[in-house]
């Protein structure tokens, strides 16, 4: 190395910024070299947007990931390889001392079940390996080296320039698309995971449900050459908001939707998509008995569904609770029961949203190192990419992942390791 102490500089302090920072710390330690490591955060805090994952829980990972589920699925697989195991995140943060807990459906969480405590054990580690944070400086260019040895620049918002040997573009995807990074390809991004919009037309309706959480099955459907085809199908609690809808079932589905597609939401258990008429049938049996032959349909509703939702669905198809439910009504009660139709308009609100779609593409950048072709020394990561994944701790997990990679690599690359 020179004498003069060489120099990484990581773009964003979330996830994969502080994953990175650790990483390059570990790594130079591990070597016995000084590195500086400094992160630049345009916030006056690192760490902030974890804060808000989870529900404020932090869901920052998943033992039963399936690669396919992510964007550029083939580009990730490879990432995940160069990683290590598939432990790799679960090692990293026993590295950091997290103790942490699995649901049965294989997401973790820490086992403070807060994600305040994921942030504290990142920022103990970055603050034990030397790492400075930089906060409230905002890059908004990374401008290449003039010749070969000489560093990058960074352009800060205020007009000050700062000069790194190896840069770590980990800045997330609200940030990615104002930084100039090297001339590297980018699509322009837009928010998903997140609410859908309902049509104009519809907006009445699920007005009237606003804030109501129901479990259900929600299946997204799109007419291709004059068929109406199953796109993907997604269960848990939906809840109606005052534009739409919302849940993390919605969220899975927003990655997918375009406007002019249809929700279709079964209100009904699984077990009883296929044969809803005869079970409303066998209902109606056993309510006569109690309330006599001639039911409503608040009678044949009460019980499985909240009045309020009772009566919306009805009201939709021209009904009300107080109707009389005859037998030849049961095939539409069932219809309407699976398969409630709403047209998506599209994202709902984009504050809301949990990911942008978009970023820099992952055609420029090296799957074993995350570093950028042709540009020795300049690395991207985490949402910046093009890469997003479903609800479930996936996004996190790749956030690591891929921060982790970069910062190790950044390190072999200053010293000219493989």
């Amino acid at each position: 190395m020179n004498e003069r102490m060489k120099r990484i500089a990581i773009i964003g302090g979330g996830a994969a910024g502080l994953a990175a920072a650790i990483a390059a710390g570990d790594r130079a330690r591990e070597l016995g070299v000084s590195v500086e490591v400094a992160i630049y955060e345009r916030d006056d805090r690192v760490g902030r947007s974890i804060l808000a994952t989870g529900n404020g829980r932090c869901n920052f990972s998943n033992l039963e990931l399936e690669i396919g589920e992510y964007r550029n699925a083939d580009f990730v697989k490879r990432v995940f390889e160069s990683a290590g195991d598939e432990r790799f995140v679960c090692d990293f943060f026993d590295g950091l001392g997290l103790e942490w807990r699995a649901e049965p459906d294989g997401r973790l969480y820490p086992l403070a079940n807060k994600a305040s405590v994921v942030v504290d054990a990142l920022r103990a580690a970055a603050a034990d390996l030397g790492v400075h944070e930089a906060c409230e400086r905002e890059v908004v260019s990374i401008e290449p080296p003039r010749e070969d040895g000489k560093p990058f620049t960074m352009r800060m918002k205020d007009g000050e320039f700062q000069r790194a040997d190896a840069v770590v573009l980990a800045c997330g995807g609200r940030m990615a698309a104002s930084i100039e990074a090297a001339g590297v390809p980018f699509t322009p991004m837009r928010p998903v995971l997140g609410p859908l919009r309902v049509s104009e037309e519809e907006i009445p309706l699920v007005r009237e449900l606003d804030n109501i959480r129901v479990k259900s099955s929600v299946t997204l459907m799109r007419e291709q050459d004059g068929e109406n085809i199953a796109i993907a199908t997604e269960q848990g609690e939906l809840m109606f908001r005052k534009y739409g809808v919302s849940g993390i079932c919605v969220f899975n589905l927003s990655r997918l939707a375009q406007p002019g597609d249809t929700l279709s939401i079964c209100f009904l258990r699984d077990d009883l998509r296929g044969r809803a008429e005869g079970y409303l049938q066998a209902r109606m049996r056993k309510l006569g008995k109690r309330f006599g032959e001639s039911l409503t349909y608040e009678q044949v509703l009460r019980g499985m569904l909240l009045p309020r939702v009772s009566e919306t669905l009805l009201k939709s198809v021209g009904l009300k609770l107080e109707d009389t439910c005859a037998k030849r009504d049961l095939d539409d009660l069932a219809s309407l029961l699976t398969s409630f139709s709403l047209e998506v308009a599209g994202i709902g609100d984009a504050d809301l949203c949990q990911v942008r779609r978009g970023g820099f593409a992952v055609e420029a950048v090296s799957s074993d190192i995350m570093q950028v072709h042709d540009r020795p020394g300049l690395f991207i990561v985490g949402e910046a990419l093009d890469v997003d994944g479903p609800c479930g701790g996936y996004n996190l997990h790749w956030a690591w992942t891929s921060g982790c990679l970069s910062g190790r690599s950044a390190v072999n690359s200053l010293l000219e390791i493989g």
